[in-house]
Parts: C-alpha cells; structure tokens; sequence
C-alpha cells in the first residue's frame, strides 16, 4: 500500500504542479472532437452509401453507385484504422502537397471509416422500415430521394440509435491510436506524466477510468434519447 502511494504521489506531483491536467484536458478535448466529428461525418456518408445501396437498379448510374460504394465499404472495413492514418498522413496526402494537422487528419480518417460501419447499419435500419411508408410517400407525389430523407430515414435511425451509440462508442475508444500522426489525445497525455515520473501504472489507470467514464457517459445519453424516442412515439 506504501508503494502505491509513492507512486500516487509522483502522479499527483506531475498532474497538479508541472501541468499535466493540462495535457489531460488537452487530449480529451482531441479524443472527444475526433470521435464526435468522426460519427458526424460518418453518418453523413453512411446515409448517403445506404441510399445508394437501397436504390432499385434499373438503371446504369446506380449500379455504378452501388459498386463504387461497395468498394469503398469493403476497402475500410478491410484494413486497421491505424493502417488508414499511416496512408494518409504519411503517404496520400504529402502525394497531393495537402497539410493537415495529426488531429484534422484522425478526424477524416475516422469520419470515412466510421462512414463504412454505419453505411451497413443504416442499411439494415431502412430495410426495417415497412416498405409500405416509402411507397406510401411516392403515392403522394413525393419523389424518391425525398420520400426517403422525410419519412423512412427518420424512423430508421430511431431503429437503429443503440447501434450508433455503439458506434460511438468504438470511435471513442480507438482513438487511443491518433498519436501515430502526432495527435495529442489522452495517451499521449497520460504517457507525458509517466514519462516525466517515472512511473506508468498509476497514469495509465487513470486513463482506464477516464475512458470507463466516457464510455458509461455515453451509453446513459443513448438510454435517455431511446426513452425520448419511445415516449414521442406513445403520444403520436
């Protein structure tokens, strides 16, 4: 118990009096910009690709759509996340003379991958709506893309919002990996400490709990917007 404390003290040391909080804000700020962003995006593109999927292909553009999008899903389902940040960073964008900091970078990365993963969730999503609603809407005049955008998007995310929330979830966690291009997120906060004290268990510990709070955070937001949806859903 003695040794633990030592330890707890040099973490307390480096935390308050060197400015270690600092860093520790500092990367959970890019830890949370990144995954926010990143599912953002990556439910704007994976909306965009579930359309596309789902559109009937009677004509030549969207089956052309639908091969270029399951290219693009099968290409970042298939490789590491940290695959893509190396590419990227250190290969795809130097080739086209594009400067991005390592936190622009992560939030691309994550958004496009992120946009693969959801794509099939929000495909499943819409599928689960009765196919009735959509012709429904194309009954009344309304055309395809927005009889989709206004009546059975909608309900499919209600469908599908404790899979995002997983989603989130695992964009949150992986951006442990950020620090490969340089991104200052909360490993590379918490390494600072350990570094500077010589000492790692009790940093990375803290980290652990920082992460189990986020995580438990989350999954709380999710549970009330279900309860929000299903309530909205009663009085309707």
């Amino acid at each position: 118990m003695g040794d633990f404390g030592n330890k707890w003290a040099k973490f307390v040391e480096i935390f308050l009096e060197k400015n270690g909080y600092v860093r520790v804000l500092e990367g959970l700020q890019n830890t949370l910009l990144i995954a926010v962003c990143g599912l953002l995006i990556g439910i704007l593109i994976g909306t965009l690709i579930a359309t596309v999927r789902v559109v009937p292909k009677y004509k030549r553009l969207p089956r052309v759509l639908n091969g270029f999008c399951s290219f693009y899903v099968g290409l970042f389902r298939g490789t590491p996340i940290v695959v893509q940040l190396l590419v990227f960073y250190y290969v795809l964008l130097p080739l086209l003379g594009i400067r991005l900091s390592g936190v622009q970078v992560a939030i691309m990365v994550f958004g496009l991958n992120s946009g693969a993963y959801i794509s099939e969730i929000m495909r499943s999503g819409i599928q689960s709506v009765d196919p009735g609603q959509l012709e429904a809407g194309r009954a009344v005049g309304l055309s395809f893309s927005v009889s989709m955008m206004k009546i059975v998007i909608p309900q499919a995310v209600k469908n599908i919002l404790p899979t995002l929330g997983n989603e989130f979830i695992a964009l949150v966690k992986e951006t442990s990996v950020v620090s490969f291009v340089g991104a200052a997120d909360l490993y590379v906060a918490f390494s600072y400490i350990g570094s500077n004290s010589y000492e790692f268990m009790v940093p990375y510990l803290v980290m652990a709990a920082i992460y189990i709070v986020l995580v438990m955070g989350i999954s709380l937001l999710v549970k009330i917007m279900e309860r929000s949806l299903k309530k909205s859903d009663r009085r309707n």
